[in-house]
């Protein structure tokens, strides 16, 4: 993690070798975009490391349609996640039906209780897709009361609930940093991990979507630049009461 005060630089090292990192993000290709390099590099350190994927990714369509979609971005999140060596989970909602409601956070929680991680990340709720903003929503809701005992899954409650970061937005629209996370070594490890999304890379000729690895290049250098890296994630802080902690 770098900042800046008075023109020094002062590079600031997380120590993530004793945490437990799961990543919550809505779609199949969501976390090589924003965290993924940041997961990396808590692996590095001796962490366990999850990917939490909430939707089953079923409308991103290509032109002409993909017939079995949703099962051929599954696999896909499968292959990045072994690149990775991140621990899969999957919520299995439909696109566009994320809600924080009972019954999704009911499964999202007892979810966090299997993994048990000391460290969330999660999607901003400033981002610009309506499923990345549920997503955010339900990361934080989920994240308190998988430690209460009162709301009964399978799995015992959490000893307490994990910290919370927020994950930049895509190609970073209103996201004000409050710190960066140095993933210049782990680019070649997020290019492989997105260039195994081939459904959705497919359609980086439709007017209505972008080029992935090209976005993530250049919002992890963009990132990178700020914070004098070659290239980086940005998290802000969950700082609400009882969330917060030292590192």
């Amino acid at each position: 993690m770098l900042d800046y005060e008075a023109g020094m630089s002062y590079r600031m090292r997380i120590d993530f070798s004793d945490e437990r990192v799961l990543a919550v993000v809505a779609h199949p290709d969501d976390a090589e975009l924003l965290c993924a390099g940041t997961l990396a590099r808590a692996k590095t350190d001796g962490a366990a490391i999850g990917i939490c994927v909430l939707c089953r990714g079923d409308k991103g369509q290509s032109y002409p349609p993909v017939d079995d979609l949703a099962e051929i971005r599954g696999e896909e999140m499968k292959a990045a996640a072994v690149i990775l060596g991140a621990e899969l989970f999957e919520g299995g909602f439909f696109d566009g039906e994320l809600v924080d409601e009972p019954p999704q956070r009911g499964k999202l929680i007892e979810l966090y209780r299997r993994f048990r991680p000391t460290l969330t990340l999660g999607h901003s709720d400033q981002d610009y897709h309506p499923d990345h903003r549920a997503a955010s929503k339900l990361a934080e809701s989920a994240s308190w009361f998988c430690a209460s005992a009162g709301h009964e899954t399978e799995s015992p409650p959490m000893d307490t609930p994990p910290a919370l970061w927020w994950m930049d937005t895509i190609d970073m629209h209103g996201f004000a940093p409050g710190f960066y996370i140095d993933v210049g070594e782990f680019m070649d490890l997020k290019q492989r991990m997105i260039r195994c999304h081939q459904s959705q890379l497919a359609r980086s000729d439709s007017a209505d979507f972008s080029q992935l690895e090209e976005l993530m290049v250049r919002q992890s250098e963009s990132r990178g630049a700020q914070c004098g890296a070659i290239a980086a994630e940005a998290f802000k802080i969950h700082s609400a009461w009882k969330r917060t902690r030292s590192w």
